[in-house]
């Protein structure tokens, strides 16, 4: 008798897993409460939306259109810019913003690095230094809310900050000082000079974005899907070999079908193995697969523990 197999068993569940009733039940239920979220943001005079081009952010884009149709949602798109962003994301991006109407403020971290605001050495990742950037752009235009796409399954830190996450004076996360949330009642009382961080896909987790980008049909960069690339075996993780990312001496570049999980800054973002082409098939790897999205493919979240925590005390989303 052959042996049961892991992801051959996911494969059996992935094939139903659309048309399975309690999963749709939770994906109404998930849809339903970020909706409630995104309303309550009439408590705030000058929201807006950070959107990379990321599937997160493209989900919450799309529930945010949703939520205040037939009129668009009442606040500006948001973007971060590395400078070492995918040029596929950043196209998308751009085309996404412009098919919605909503306006798209861009800032660069190569803007803050220009001004002193931020140093990193020109081969460093400049992930953690889009907190400076996001702070400064949040002072420029005094938001008093910022909207992301950040879930709690995506590693610790995250799990433990509150859908309406208090920001001081200096844009810094207190974890011991959180509000209470209780009964989906959330506390938007700020004082002068503070801020909100709002995460209405809180309660999401990776498989249940990518069952509701198939429901919903909603696009994504092709960099989501599987495509044969160049890439280097190292420390586990697959690297891209890019112009910003170049093979050294003696590595080995293979060509492989792969797929990210994640698109972010490009110096510290891996793919992962895939053959996976549609929204369905991506999910029943994700269903399967037993590392977390972040852990499966950020370079920057293995320096250590508490390296994302440390990251959102400092102003990182």
């Amino acid at each position: 008798m052959r042996p049961a197999h892991k992801f051959d068993d996911a494969l059996m569940a992935g094939a139903g897993v659309l048309n399975e009733a309690p999963a749709a039940a939770r994906l109404a239920r998930l849809e339903a409460e970020a909706i409630y979220i995104l309303r309550e943001l009439s408590l705030f005079v000058r929201p807006a939306l950070l959107f990379s081009g990321g599937k997160d952010s493209a989900v919450l884009l799309h529930l945010a259109m949703k939520a205040f149709a037939p009129v668009k949602p009442p606040f500006k798109l948001l973007h971060v810019d590395t400078g070492h962003n995918f040029a596929e994301v950043l196209s998308f991006r751009d085309t996404r913003a412009k098919e919605t109407g909503l306006p798209l403020i861009v800032r660069s971290v190569e803007d803050s690095i220009r001004r002193g605001s931020v140093q990193v050495a020109e081969d460093a990742s400049r992930n953690a230094a889009q907190a400076v950037t996001l702070l400064e752009a949040q002072q420029e235009f005094e938001f008093d809310a910022l909207i992301g796409g950040a879930r709690r399954d995506e590693e610790k830190a995250r799990a433990k900050e509150r859908v309406f996450s208090h920001r001081d004076t200096f844009g810094s996360w207190r974890p011991r000082a959180q509000r209470p949330e209780l009964w989906g009642l959330y506390n938007g009382r700020l004082g002068v000079g503070e801020h909100m961080r709002v995460f209405p896909l809180s309660n999401w987790t990776e498989a249940d974005v990518w069952r509701y980008i198939a429901q919903e049909a909603i696009a994504l960069p092709s960099l989501y899907y599987a495509h044969p690339r160049n890439v280097i075996r190292r420390d586990g993780l697959l690297f891209p070999v890019t112009e910003l990312t170049p093979a050294a001496e003696g590595d080995a570049i293979e060509h492989v079908s792969v797929r990210f999980r994640t698109v972010g800054d490009v110096t510290c973002t891996c793919p992962v193995e895939s053959e996976a082409r549609t929204p369905e098939e991506v999910l029943t790897e994700t269903l399967a697969a037993t590392v977390s999205e972040r852990g499966a493919t950020r370079m920057d979240d293995r320096a250590n523990a508490a390296a994302m925590e440390r990251r959102k005390i400092e102003g990182y989303f």
